[in-house]
């Protein structure tokens, strides 16, 4: 290139004569065919690179798999051993990669010169890039790790507290349990030593699977409805001669047995043994409801373990097809302690297809906008999750009834830093990776609609691949 041809470019306008003199005779061009490398992450960094004509994508390689973090056409941009001058400081090889996404044509300098350039022609600058990038690295290995912890103890405290509640709940049921089984025994023991009649415990038996079945048929009572079956039931044990009916009553009442079914029991009993085989039958329900309570508590648990595998994505591919409703479910599990206290509505479209995606971090969007969507409603309010089919893209709105994002910061909403939160409660990220997520990861599109009362944030996915060009500058 000539010295005029450089001076066309933004990053060499301002440079003298002699300058440009150096760069023309050490640079040189190159053409990349549309589809090929310009470089690749990883390998030494060996060239820098001024675009002069055509398109070029930049991406990342994470976890496997190829980030796309920018696209341009803009002439003048440059990529490559961009931090040669630093030397050993700094990483050697090519820290990104980049590919021509049509053809195009670069200026080139080799590393060593164009270190050369910048440390003698620029030495003030050179110091300053040199503390800023280096302290800069330093601060943001500092931070990373810090929000990485904060993450993951607000993710394993919200998990371990959920987890508590029905671990707690089968460790009472278990104690609980162990004393009717040991006055099931003590039963057990009077009827070894013959102080029932023959036909007692096979009536009694009978009556014990017929009350267990009831458990499973028992209805659904209001706080007054249970209130009332109860004193009804204590009133009848207390007239045949059962004591502490006060204690049997709530029993039975669970079970959804009521007099007229007690009636019949005693119809087969004895009068003088039907305190006794009342309380076997008691014992035998409390048993029941107990491994009833238990079982539900351990399935709690399992549920909170697949939910948590599920929002982690654990031992699962990172692309896979997904289904968004098993994510936001997770999500809302994950998180809901935080929802305590909201009305929770889901309003799905079942009929919604698989979608490609890359689930962790669809549930890290999820968890960004749900949460936002929790602190605008400060405790109260609706949170709504809607999904529903756009064509060929899937709409996955999330929705709370907080008083709204004014106009004038509703343009400024997914800018990163920019947060509305006070002083130590916000980073301004949330939003901001979750757009480069929607957008720029998935070739879907992330909006807001707000007004007083009614704030949604509307996800739009595709329903098929996007083609590999697809997304946009990050």
């Amino acid at each position: 290139m000539t010295p005029e041809e450089l001076r066309g470019l933004f990053l060499f306008e301002k440079l003298e004569e002699d300058k440009l003199r150096w760069l023309a005779e050490h640079g040189d061009t190159v053409q990349v065919r549309h589809g090929e490398p310009v470089h690749v992450e990883g390998q030494p960094a060996t060239t820098f690179f001024v675009l002069l004509a055509g398109t070029l994508r930049m991406s990342r390689r994470v976890q496997g798999d190829d980030v796309e973090v920018n696209r341009t056409d803009h002439r003048g941009v440059y990529t490559g051993a961009t931090q040669a001058y630093l030397g050993d400081r700094a990483n050697p090889n090519y820290v990104n990669s980049v590919h021509a996404v049509s053809d195009c044509s670069f200026y080139t300098l080799p590393a060593a010169d164009f270190a050369t350039v910048v440390r003698r022609w620029f030495p003030m600058a050179m110091h300053l890039l040199e503390g800023l990038f280096l302290g800069m690295r330093s601060s943001q290995a500092i931070i990373g790790q810090r929000e990485q912890l904060l993450a993951l103890g607000a993710l394993s405290a919200g998990l371990t507290h959920e987890l508590n509640n029905p671990a707690a709940a089968a460790a009472r049921a278990t104690a609980s349990l162990r004393e009717r089984v040991t006055g099931m025994r003590h039963k057990l023991a009077l009827l070894a030593e013959g102080r029932l009649d023959v036909e007692s415990p096979r009536h009694l038996t009978t009556w014990q699977e017929d009350a267990v079945s009831a458990i499973a048929r028992a209805p659904q009572l209001t706080p007054m409805q249970v209130a009332d079956a109860e004193d009804e039931l204590s009133d009848w044990l207390d007239e045949h001669g059962v004591h502490g009916g006060f204690d049997l009553a709530p029993v039975f009442v669970s079970a959804g047995l009521d007099v007229e079914w007690l009636a019949k029991v005693a119809e087969d009993v004895p009068a003088e043994h039907l305190d006794g085989g009342l309380r076997w039958l008691a014992y035998t329900l409390e048993t029941e409801l107990l491994m009833n309570d238990i079982a539900d508590a351990t399935g709690r648990i399992s549920a909170l373990v697949g939910a948590a595998k599920q929002y982690s994505q654990m031992d699962r591919a990172p692309h896979q097809m997904v289904d968004v409703h098993d994510l936001l479910d997770s999500t809302l599990t994950i998180l809901s302690r935080k929802t305590t206290g909201l009305n929770v509505v889901r309003d799905y479209d079942r009929d919604l297809p698989p979608i490609p995606a890359y689930a962790a971090e669809l549930n890290q969007v999820w968890t960004n906008l749900i949460d936002n969507a929790v602190q605008a409603m400060a405790g109260e309010g609706t949170l709504t999750l809607r999904t529903r089919r756009e064509d060929e893209r899937v709409l996955v709105e999330v929705g709370d009834t907080g008083p709204g994002v004014p106009e004038e910061l509703r343009r400024r909403i997914f800018e990163p830093f920019f947060t509305t939160k006070a002083v130590g409660q916000g980073t301004g990220l949330g939003l901001d990776i979750s757009f480069r997520i929607v957008v720029n990861r998935h070739g879907g599109d992330l909006r807001l609609v707000s007004a007083a009362g009614d704030t949604r944030f509307q996800v739009r996915l595709p329903l098929t691949e996007p083609p590999s060009e697809v997304g946009a500058t990050a």
